[in-house]
């Protein structure tokens, strides 16, 4: 009788996982908004390398120690901004044309975030002073081109416009978060890559120094907003560096492989996240892509990056 019993309760055990093995069974998270801003171009030698931190004094007094860094963050993909991007966006590293004149092969969290929710289309935001970054906002997939885009303020007016000055997008980023109340956000600021090709060297140290201000002022509201005080995640990173003193041009460009335009930085902050710690875990651009998926449940997301749980609390 004993094994008779024991056999009914394998069986039982082993029919009910084959009922739910397709199912997915979801963590409960704080998190219901996203916030993502990248700051263009920055070395990390000038940024969050830098002894004492001189230029983003913001991020590093104040923004730090409310989330996490990861000191050993890059991109492993193609170091120049489109491709860094899309690589934030899809979770995938794609050689692609850094004019605007190509889409992404794959949909990113826009579409599939949309595809899920498609009763909040006006909640979505692309939000960028670099005009080609519109392309984020769809991709080349047939199953998903043309549908379920982002609302998009891009450059002047749209991919093929033009880039605008950064402190026009970070007042249609505001506009996004106070009077659109925003669940997704995602924003480019130009500089410091706009000076740094210039050949500008003040004027590349004034774009990190202004972009932590504006970064500031973007936490700032979160945390004094109720509808994304203790709901609301952000992430503040780079989709490239540049060149490191001795390769040909260093700071003025970008694009090689070169520990200059590889390593970049991460800042993370949000409900279900760990507070002041800074972690020595090495990741890359894509895993931000996986830890958003996470966070809001994008199952259909076929990202290649992990998910970074050591960001999250235990």
């Amino acid at each position: 009788m004993r094994i008779i019993i024991l056999l009914f309760i394998i069986v039982s055990l082993s029919w009910i996982q084959s009922c739910s093995g397709d199912k997915v069974i979801d963590r409960i998270y704080e998190t219901k908004n996203i916030v993502v801003v990248v700051i263009d171009g920055p070395r990390y030698t000038e940024s969050w390398g830098q002894s004492g931190r001189p230029n983003v004094p913001f991020m590093d007094s104040v923004l730090a120690p409310a989330g996490c860094i990861h000191s050993y963050f890059y991109n492993l993909g193609g170091t120049w901004t489109t491709n860094g991007h899309t690589a934030l966006t899809t979770g995938i590293y794609q050689s692609i044309n850094n004019t605007g004149g190509e889409l992404p092969q794959n949909p990113g969290i826009f579409q599939h975030y949309l595809w899920k929710h498609p009763n909040e289309q006006g909640l979505v935001w692309l939000i960028t002073s670099k005009d080609k970054l519109q392309v984020l906002s769809n991709c080349k997939d047939v199953k998903w081109k043309n549908k379920y885009s982002a609302s998009t303020d891009c450059g002047v007016s749209g991919n093929g416009s033009g880039y605008r000055h950064d402190s026009i997008t970070f007042r249609r980023v505001m506009y996004a978060l106070e009077d659109r109340k925003a669940k997704v956000l995602f924003v480019n600021f130009r500089e410091p890559d706009f000076s740094g090709h210039q050949g500008n060297w003040l004027g590349y140290i004034r774009g990190i120094q202004q972009t932590d201000s504006m970064v500031h002022e973007i936490w700032k509201h979160i945390e004094s907003d109720p509808f994304y005080k203790g709901k609301t995640t952000m992430f503040v990173t780079n989709d490239h560096g540049r060149h490191s003193n001795g390769v040909s041009n260093g700071y003025v460009s970008h694009g090689c492989n070169c520990e200059g335009c590889r390593r970049i930085h991460l800042w993370s902050f949000g409900p279900d996240f760990k507070i002041g710690v800074n972690l020595n875990i090495p990741a890359e651009l894509i895993d931000v892509n996986a830890t958003i998926g996470e966070l809001l449940h994008l199952h259909s997301l076929k990202s290649n990056g992990r998910i970074l749980t050591e960001l999250f609390k235990d």
